[in-house]
């Protein structure tokens, strides 16, 4: 069997047995998904007509709100089942499987794949559960085309599959199963410092610096123009730089950490 077809067996194999786990034990994946529904509701409902008053500059009508905020707490979401893959890796490392594996005639990065196809599988799921939440509550794209839902979908999956990465080595760093945890936490609270609930310009100036120049913001952004076609600008590019970047910044971590961990 040649390196390839031996590459993409084990990783196909590493792969059920990540969709497995998930399923069997589905605790964790629905308490990290609970975070972005509940704020998702709590916002729209709490502060909904206020927040709506002053992003439309009219009357109080929660629905503006609600076009607002899904695109954020879409991305969010993807933010929030990437934690669950740093847990999942720093188990793996820590109770001894992957030590075992190591003895075996298998792709050695098939572990890591496994992990990161399985997650970004896991994390359009999320999006297509809260984004199902969201039309029900009000959530409308009337006007995008066939195209902009592809490129939306393209978006979630290429910004799914960087921050998995960088999830796998949080998870690799990580003692134990709640260091891990606590480790990929920016990924969930980057989001809340973004444009996710406010527009970056109703910031106060010395916050939009950290607002608008890191991952979440370029991307909400882009992704509220593909579905409700405001002005995308640079965003799409930065989206896509950020995207490719992390994407390779996390592989290599990933693979130098898994490669030289002596466990």
């Amino acid at each position: 069997m040649s390196s390839l077809s031996l590459a993409v067996r084990d990783s196909s194999t590493m792969l059920r047995r990540n969709l497995l786990h998930a399923r069997r034990y589905p605790s964790l994946t629905l308490n990290l998904l609970l975070t972005p529904i509940m704020l998702l509701l709590l916002f729209v409902y709490i502060f909904g007509d206020v927040m709506s008053a002053g992003i439309g500059g009219g009357g109080a009508d929660r629905s503006e709100y609600i076009a607002y905020i899904v695109p954020g707490l879409l991305l969010m979401t993807i933010g929030s089942t990437t934690i669950g893959t740093a847990v999942s890796v720093s188990n793996d490392m820590t109770e001894g499987i992957i030590a075992r594996f190591r003895t075996m005639a298998i792709h050695r990065g098939s572990v890591l794949i496994g992990h990161v196809i399985g997650s970004v599988l896991q994390s359009i799921a999320s999006v297509v559960l809260v984004g199902a939440v969201g039309v029900a509550i009000g959530f409308r794209s009337t006007d995008a085309t066939v195209l902009e839902w592809l490129a939306a979908f393209g978006l979630l999956v290429l910004f799914a599959t960087a921050l998995t990465w960088i999830a796998v080595g949080m998870g690799l760093i990580s003692p134990n199963a709640e260091a891990a945890s606590n480790n990929a936490m920016p990924l969930i609270l980057l989001p809340l410092l973004s444009s996710a609930f406010i527009p970056v310009d109703t910031m106060p100036g010395w916050f939009q610096p950290i607002a608008e120049y890191q991952p979440f913001t370029p991307a909400i952004e882009t992704l509220r123009g593909l579905l409700l076609g405001s002005e995308i600008g640079s965003n799409g590019w930065l989206t896509i730089t950020w995207s490719l970047g992390l994407t390779v910044l996390g592989y290599y971590w990933s693979k130098a950490k898994f490669n030289s961990d002596p466990k």
